[in-house]
């Protein structure tokens, strides 16, 4: 079945070559929310779609590390750049652009214009085009966030927590933040949320129990799904070959395709863009 359009924020519309931008964004940092978007991709892409990933995170990318990605992208008109390739999914982030080691050392402006430069002037798709681009946003509601609400066409966002209260306290202000720019929050994902022993199959929370759920229930919004707390998703990821790839018969795999279907189900109730609207402000 092909795949539609949705509805983005008041007074913008769907890029050309992108049918669906789905921001992955967080209330803080250390919830595993660049492995859970690369994750998502993989696993919209292993149902078939065609898949792009955007690194927003402009002063720590960690998506090339966990895509295997090396070398620089090509220009071909010395004006636009096309994405690298890894696993079936297209990917661009400022980290492919500069050394491994050199620091952003950026103020706001710099780096949003960054992002709306990478979002823009790479050919994702080819001449068909991209079904979605998962954008991996920095944690927090900075610059980044407030530019992506402002000038970039979202279909929804999704927020990735831990289930201790800690964590779900700064998810909340992640999700509030989407709701005041008008971004449609299609759900929660609670990361890290139990952890099986490999030795006697004994499951901890060791982060607490529930978290997300209560969360999602206060809110009103859908939990898409709890992601196991897994060593080899780690290792996995720091290796280039994310889980979803490489154990796809994997309990964990499993988790992140169903999560990735919920979230297109959650998606696919938000209205269609009537054919023919385009990109640029209407």
């Amino acid at each position: 079945m092909p795949i539609h359009a949705r509805a983005v924020q008041p007074r913008l519309a769907p890029l050309p070559r992108v049918r669906n931008i789905i921001a992955i964004g967080s209330g803080k940092g250390g919830v595993g929310k660049s492995t859970t978007a690369v994750n998502l991709a993989l696993a919209l892409a292993a149902d078939g779609a065609r898949v792009g990933i955007l690194d927003a995170d402009v002063y720590g990318p960690s998506i090339p590390t966990m895509l295997g990605l090396s070398g620089r992208p090509e220009s071909p008109d010395n004006k636009s750049i096309l994405p690298l390739h890894a696993h079936g999914i297209e990917a661009m982030s400022i980290g492919l652009l500069v050394e491994q080691d050199t620091p952003m050392i950026w103020r706001g402006p710099m780096a949003t214009s960054a992002l709306t430069q990478l979002l823009n002037d790479t050919l994702w798709g080819g001449e068909d085009g991209l079904d979605y681009l998962v954008v991996d946003l920095p944690p927090g509601t900075g610059d980044i966030q407030l530019t992506l609400a402002q000038k970039i066409p979202v279909a929804g966002a999704v927020i990735v927590t831990t289930p201790q209260d800690v964590a779900t306290l700064d998810a909340r202000k992640g999700l509030r933040m989407f709701e005041k720019v008008e971004v449609a929050v299609l759900g929660l994902l609670e990361n890290m949320a139990q952890h099986v022993c490999s030795n006697c199959g004994h499951v901890e929370h060791l982060f607490g129990q529930g978290g997300g759920g209560r969360m999602a229930a206060t809110y009103g919004v859908p939990l898409l799904g709890s992601l196991p707390l897994d060593v080899r998703i780690r290792e996995q990821a720091d290796a280039g070959v994310p889980v979803v790839v490489a154990e796809p018969g994997s309990a964990a795999a499993e988790a992140y395709r169903q999560a990735a279907r919920r979230m297109v189900e959650e998606l696919e109730k938000r209205p269609r863009v009537p054919q023919g609207i385009s990109a640029s402000l209407v």
